[in-house]
């Protein structure tokens, strides 16, 4: 079954464009059973995932390690080559990626935290939009000119080297205005009986037809998805990111959007992987939930063996280890007020306590620690995922 988002349209320079019908179609959008059954279930893992959450304490230490390992897959996408390690890294002391890929990735948590926060006054809109993406490109590396926060003016295309031999072709300049538009009124019409989880889904694949900015397309189309969820309430807390998803699937993913929009566009074979990708990071968010609980629970009890005093501020770093896995003597002190001497009397307890572990056994100086179990539980649950 397919349906009509747009046509290809010769263009006076030779090639064809593919020019999106008003949106959304005017014929109704119905489901299969099957794809049916596996919205419930991801609406479902929804549910779940935002129960979990509920139980996960001092929420906002965490949700800075879901928004990095978002942050590093949607990058990686696009052929950034800094892992979410490098990131955490790179907040302690300076690396060689610095300069480069992890900027990519820094960028992305600025532009996400700044979505997040805009929404608390202007809803998703064009301006939002523009205004995460003029977050997104600045000062971060780009292949091209990427006029932060401004829609282009010249014609882009996908793979290939010109349109006339690209693998897509999105709309021309003049175009863009009219198709951002009906985006814009899809995401705040209340008329239409659309699920919010497919609309998300439509969000993500008719930006990417759009392809508004002359870069930054990809990431800025990934993070609506997020913010748009959110906005939705199917979340309370913004714990789930389908990037990780779509870069594991990654020749899947192009493929799904290139079907989404052809002349015949797959609508539901977009949606059946857009399921599926929910259903797979909500189960994997869900996991790594428990995980945490757990292991909070059992360092807890570890610290709580220390004196009185000594455990008091044991908890606040570990509290704060949540948030930054990675540390140096510099940022103890700068988290408990204490000398360097003291910084490091507490690292040391922390070290004999199996909480964090020296990153570099051979480094007497500049040395830098790891909450390993913690950072495990991201990295373990992915390989399983």
């Amino acid at each position: 079954m397919w349906q009509k988002i747009g046509d290809l349209v010769q263009q006076n320079s030779g090639f064809k464009a593919f020019i999106p019908v008003p949106f959304p179609p005017k014929e109704p959008l119905i489901l299969s059973s099957e794809l049916q059954a596996k919205h419930g279930e991801a609406m479902r893992m929804l549910g779940k995932l935002d129960g979990i959450s509920q139980l996960l304490p001092d929420i906002n230490f965490y949700l800075l390690m879901f928004v990095r390992k978002e942050a590093a897959s949607s990058s990686q996408i696009e052929g950034t080559q800094a892992t979410m390690i490098n990131a955490i890294e790179a907040e302690v002391s300076p690396t060689s990626f610095q300069a480069n890929d992890v900027e990519d990735i820094i960028c992305y948590i600025r532009s996400l935290n700044y979505g997040m926060n805009r929404l608390n006054t202007l809803p998703l809109s064009v301006r939002l939009i523009k205004e995460i993406h003029q977050e997104l490109m600045n000062k971060g590396r780009a292949t091209q000119h990427p006029f932060p926060g401004e829609f282009r003016y010249t014609q882009n295309w996908i793979g290939g080297t010109a349109p006339s031999n690209a693998r897509f072709v999105p709309p021309p300049p003049e175009e863009i205005s009219r198709c951002i538009g009906d985006l814009e009124k899809f995401i705040h019409d209340k008329k239409n009986p659309i699920s919010p989880l497919i609309k998300a889904a439509l969000l993500h694949s008719q930006f990417e037809t759009i392809h508004p900015f002359t870069d930054g397309n990809g990431r800025t189309g990934r993070l609506l998805i997020t913010l748009f969820l959110w906005q939705e309430k199917l979340l309370n807390l913004p714990l789930l990111y389908l990037s990780n998803f779509f870069k594991k699937h990654q020749d899947l993913y192009y493929n799904r959007l290139q079907q989404y929009h052809s002349v015949k566009s797959e609508v539901h074979a977009w949606l059946d992987f857009f399921f599926d990708g929910i259903i797979v990071t909500a189960n994997s968010a869900c996991e790594i939930a428990s995980t945490i609980n757990q292991l909070r629970e059992q360092d807890m009890i570890k610290i709580s063996k220390l004196g009185k005093t000594a455990s008091a501020t044991a908890f606040e770093v570990l509290k704060n280890l949540f948030r930054q896995p990675i540390v140096d003597v510099s940022k103890i002190q700068e988290w408990t007020k204490t000398t360097r001497a003291g910084g490091q009397k507490i690292i040391d307890r922390f070290i004999n306590l199996e909480i964090l572990i020296q990153r570099d056994p051979k480094k007497t100086y500049g040395r830098t620690y790891e909450y390993r179990s913690y950072i495990q539980a991201f990295e373990n649950n992915d390989r399983k995922n």
